[in-house]
């Protein structure tokens, strides 16, 4: 057997799906894990797929590693579940001639945000565990696929070259036809595969048979690898809960030969395919023999236009220059919109940089800040930024949010993840959380270069500023501003923070971000206190913010003097004193829409720029 020299001479064919003939075992049990307690259910399946035809087989390790398996408390079993699916795999192909691929699964473009992303180091070492329990029980070759993350496929593949002559096929998924998540081509991503020592290099999952071929329109046959194609059965649908794709296999025969036109020489299925669809793909090859030459038809690629709409000086180049002020104003509860936009006019005459508008802050619902962001705009020709939450919208709910920003003219954004909603007015209600704020903060730049999710182009650049937050109320700061570091990695250009009722606090904190070179603007949190029981709420209750022991006294104090709301905006001067020593950018957060109390401060901050600027022109 020579697995290289057969795909040189002929084309092959590959089995389908395992999972989804392992779907009735339950969706929330690892399927790999099947391999030690079902063994004779494992290799049926991969009879049944050396009996509809396919020259290859795959493991059942597509999630036998460390970071998958430990979700179900299955990593310690990992050699074991790995071992026991080549076992398996051998003694189904036994006197057959049919290779054995060990499967290994991407990790990255598919993760949870509520589970913690892996680190490319935690993935590096989760990989080289399994490739070498692959290895070690002597499979044919080593088959990587289901990979949305490129930089994640070229890691491993590197990796698997530098450990093992073996064969190597290299399978990427899309989004859509022809584009990587990244926005990259097909074709460019397979060369920089293949040139790497993949020696089958393709596409799988995702995509069903027709958007598969399309995809492989746009790419020419390589001189250093041969192509592979692995397509879904179709797009999944749910049918009363469960997770089920077409079944027509007739469909799937006329795809043997497109695939062979195409130049593919390897040709399997992935999710909802069967031995049935196997069977048909087989069928419909008109032969056996390689396509040496094809027409290459090359993805669309449509010019993308700056928008030529002129949104004037941003914040992130005022506040290099000068004290710049934001202020957040809460979209009210009601219907009752008169105090909110009385006050953002109020703010914007007294010169406020910007209106900022939360998204449905301590998960209490709220009127949309879109809705209210747009009649600032349209209405009032106040510029707002605007909150988006990763809690509230699912991504294709947040994709069409960042399109809507787009075409609003809504061009500042800051991207937050959001409080739970247990801690709300709807207590059962569901945090969606299908990205990470960095995550967020990595998708709305992205619109920047006229790239959807997906990869696909939008026509049009988008010209977003994307701020991310920071709590810098934390016992260690120097250790927490590597927060900030990631997000700015992921291309947040400016940051806000949680209100501070510490002055030593703003010193620490500038002294942790030097110390870390992290050189974006910074706008730092003010809040006035208004009563002794609204600063002990906030200590108490609101995630997020501490006061000193100090501060809370002095509220307490006042409050028996009647001077609270003085008291108040005293300590709240005297953050901004420290504020306004270290960095430009101030951040006011109005408590109960007391726009009054913002404008007092937003003129005192103007006046320590009026002293600023006249310390400068005396000199």
């Amino acid at each position: 057997m020579n697995l290289r020299r057969d795909l040189s001479e002929k084309i092959l064919i590959a089995d389908g799906a395992m999972g989804t003939l392992l779907y009735s075992y339950g969706v929330d049990r690892s399927f790999e894990e099947l391999n030690l307690s079902h063994p004779d259910d494992i290799v049926a399946i991969h009879r049944a797929y050396i009996e509809a035809g396919a020259d290859i087989i795959q493991t059942n390790t597509y999630s036998a590693n460390y970071i998958k398996l430990s979700r179900y408390g299955l990593q310690d079993d990992i050699k074991k579940i790995n071992q026991a699916a080549v076992r398996h795999a051998k003694e189904a192909a036994r006197g057959t001639g049919v290779y054995i691929f060990g499967t290994i699964g991407g990790i990255n473009g598919a993760n949870d945000a509520r589970i913690s992303a892996p680190s490319m180091e935690e993935i590096k070492r989760s990989f080289r565990e399994q490739l070498y329990c692959l290895l070690l029980e002597g499979v044919d070759a080593i088959l990587l696929e289901t990979y949305y993350d490129l930089d994640e496929l070229k890691t491993v593949l590197k990796i698997t070259r530098e450990t093992t002559d073996l064969p190597i096929i290299a399978n990427v998924s899309m989004h859509e036809p022809g584009l990587l998540q990244s926005g990259q081509t097909l074709a460019s991503a397979l060369q920089e595969l293949a040139d790497l020592g993949a020696d089958v290099v393709g596409g799988n999952c995702r995509l069903g048979p027709y958007h598969m071929a399309k995809a492989l329109e746009s790419v020419p046959i390589l001189e250093n690898a041969y192509l592979s194609a692995y397509p879904n059965a179709s797009l999944p649908q749910m049918d009363e809960g469960k997770v089920v794709y077409q079944t027509e296999t007739d469909y799937f025969e006329q795809y043997g030969e497109i695939f062979r036109q195409e130049g593919v020489r390897l040709i399997g299925g992935c999710c909802g395919t069967t031995p049935d669809h196997i069977r048909a793909l087989r069928k419909g090859l008109k032969s056996l023999e390689p396509v040496t030459s094809k027409v290459v038809h090359p993805i669309l690629e449509l010019a993308e236009l700056e928008s030529a709409e002129d949104v004037g000086v941003r914040l992130t180049d005022k506040v290099k220059e000068a004290f710049t002020v934001l202020v957040e104003l809460d979209p009210p509860r009601t219907f009752d919109t008169d105090t909110f936009f009385e006050g953002a006019k109020a703010l914007d005459d007294a010169g406020v940089d910007a209106i900022t508008i939360s998204d449905n802050s301590l998960a209490t619902p709220r009127i949309s800040n879109m809705a209210l962001a747009a009649i600032l705009k349209q209405e009032y020709n106040i510029r707002p930024l605007i909150h988006l939450t990763t809690r509230d919208h699912n991504l294709i709910g947040m994709h069409s949010h960042i399109m809507g920003f787009h075409k609003l003219g809504i061009l500042d954004v800051l991207a937050v993840t959001g409080d739970p909603s247990k801690v709300g007015d709807f207590p059962g209600a569901s945090s969606v959380f299908d990205l990470r704020s960095v995550e967020l903060v990595q998708l709305i730049k992205k619109f920047n270069d006229g790239i959807s999710y997906t990869g696909k182009s939008l026509k049009e650049k988008a010209r977003f500023q994307v701020a991310a937050a920071f709590n810098p109320n934390v016992l260690k700061l120097d250790k927490a501003v590597r927060l900030i570091e990631r997000k700015v990695e992921y291309g947040a250009d400016y940051i806000i923070t949680q209100p501070i009722y510490d002055t030593e606090k703003v010193v620490q904190l500038k002294e942790a971000l030097d110390a870390a070179g992290i050189t974006v603007p910074i706008f730092v949190g003010v809040m006035p206190l208004l009563s002794s029981r609204n600063a002990e709420f906030l200590h108490n209750e609101v995630p997020g913010i501490r006061l000193t022991d100090e501060v809370r006294e002095r509220m307490r104090e006042a409050e028996q003097a009647g001077t609270a709301r003085e008291e108040g905006m005293a300590i709240a001067k005297e953050i901004i004193d420290a504020i306004c020593k270290h960095f430009n950018g101030v951040y006011i957060i109005t408590p109960f829409l007391r726009y009054d109390l913002s404008i007092e401060l937003t003129k005192y901050v103007q006046s320590k720029q009026e002293v600023a600027e006249q310390i400068i022109s005396q000199n």
